[in-house]
């Protein structure tokens, strides 16, 4: 069982004299990333996944070379090895030599990690803390500033 405290308040940030939110800006962001990280390791418990190996499960959807699933995860490739070691003693998911480069290997759900990959989203996104309380236009809304952010930032 893991224990968590509960959710902290927003930081409260004076704001800054020029108008420019930037400072509070940051501090939401680590307070939303604080409580999302919270309900993955909650949600995550419920099927015995560490966050590491939640994290990973959350990206192989669709199958995902061991490159592609480290730049998902910002690591590194040897802690990926790691966490794809654990998946697979699962028999959640399996190696598979890509065609034309067999040092390549790509990370595929089997047919129980595609079950858990179906059950632990579902269960993941039913009370998803911080746009449960959104409208759909506000969903709408979050979702285009933070791809607008994330385009801008590269």
């Amino acid at each position: 069982m893991v224990l968590v405290a509960g959710p902290a308040p927003p930081p409260a940030v004076p704001e800054d004299p020029s108008g420019d939110p930037t400072d509070a800006t940051i501090d939401l962001f680590l307070a939303v990333m604080g409580r999302l990280h919270q309900h993955l390791v909650e949600r995550s418990a419920e099927f015995d996944l560490p966050p590491p190996q939640a994290r990973a499960l959350h990206h192989l959807g669709q199958p995902r070379t061991m490159g592609e699933l480290a730049d998902m995860l910002c690591c590194d490739a040897s802690n990926v090895t790691g966490i794809v070691d654990r998946l697979e003693a699962r028999g959640i998911v399996e190696r598979q030599v890509v065609p034309g480069d067999r040092r390549v290997k790509r990370i595929a759900l089997t047919g129980d990690g595609r079950r858990l990959w179906q059950a632990h989203h579902e269960r993941l996104v039913a009370d998803l803390p911080l746009v449960a309380g959104l409208s759909a236009e506000g969903r709408r809304t979050l979702h285009d500033l933070l791809a607008e952010s994330l385009a801008a930032a590269g």
